[in-house]
């Protein structure tokens, strides 16, 4: 099944599922997939607006040209994805405990996000942007973080000997989440 220029508000494919197949151009608005089985189903070009996909089931889901937009993505494993294409920003998202293990991420934008507890762990972050991101507890370890853009962000804590950070940006307020690990004091 092929859907495009659709607009989807208020609905809750939690209860009754998405049915498989592409989406392309298409708009989800105020919409429920919390745990919501999203197996195989495209997205090209869509926007994810104040919904919530806390827990979605991403097994082969392919996200191509996708923005989410203040949602709600609580514990969600995205690693599953479809990685051909793979094409996603975040904008004023909660994405806590969500997970983008060995994912390639390259030049991803995260804008006014809340990533506590979200796993990075051996992504390909090179060009990432973490613009006024709260990273509380993220983890970042052997990952590839060249020339991504910390400068507006905080609470993160990176390992300069376990990641990959040549000419990656911070402000002078980071250093501490760059040498936190050796009892640095900075003031």
């Amino acid at each position: 099944m092929y859907y495009d220029d659709q607009t989807y508000e208020k609905q809750n494919f939690g209860a009754e599922p998405l049915p498989k197949g592409n989406y392309e151009n298409c708009r989800f608005r105020l919409c429920n997939f919390a745990e919501a089985d999203l197996k195989q189903i495209n997205f090209t070009d869509c926007v994810f607006e104040e919904c919530n996909l806390s827990m979605a089931k991403l097994i082969s889901t392919q996200f191509n040209g996708i923005k989410f937009v203040n949602c709600k993505i609580l514990g969600t494993r995205f690693e599953h994805t479809n990685p051909f294409l793979l094409s996603i920003a975040f904008s004023d998202c909660t994405l806590n405990m969500s997970s983008f293990y060995q994912m390639k991420l390259r030049k991803t934008a995260f804008k006014n996000c809340i990533l506590k507890e979200t796993d990075f762990t051996e992504a390909d972050l090179q060009e990432a942007v973490f613009d006024n991101c709260d990273l509380s507890g993220a983890t970042f370890s052997y990952t590839q973080l060249q020339k991504a853009d910390f400068r507006t962000a905080f609470n993160y804590a990176l390992d300069p000997e376990r990641n990959k950070l040549a000419k990656a940006r911070f402000s002078k307020d980071g250093l501490q989440g760059l040498l936190g690990k050796y009892g640095i004091v900075i003031d």
